[in-house]
């Protein structure tokens, strides 16, 4: 009885595994950006390194004038949460420029 049943998951896996190969890969078009990153000191930073996850939009549609610790707490929850790909060097660079900026 032990055999029959690995038989079965073995045929259930195989199954699934032969429908997952066989689907077709998912696309979609993302919506024109409305906005552009704001000029300032940092500018460079903000845009080399949070437009690689997402728009200047997202950044726009913050709470305004939030400030210092806002922007700091927000750039490292972006590397230690969501682990975007900024170098240590640049976190506060980037926070100063939002915190001044938005």
């Amino acid at each position: 009885m032990k055999h029959a049943s690995v038989k079965v998951a073995f045929v259930l896996a195989a199954m699934f595994a032969g429908s997952y190969a066989l689907a077709k890969p998912l696309s979609y078009e993302l919506p024109d950006e409305t906005a552009e990153f704001r000029p300032g000191p940092g500018v460079e930073l903000a845009q080399s390194n949070c437009a690689a996850c997402h728009s200047a939009d997202y950044v726009s549609m913050q709470p305004p004038k939030k400030g210092d610790a806002f922007w700091l707490a927000e750039v490292k929850k972006m590397k230690n949460t969501y682990g975007a790909p900024i170098e240590d060097a640049d976190i506060k660079g980037i926070a100063d420029y939002l915190a001044a900026t938005y």
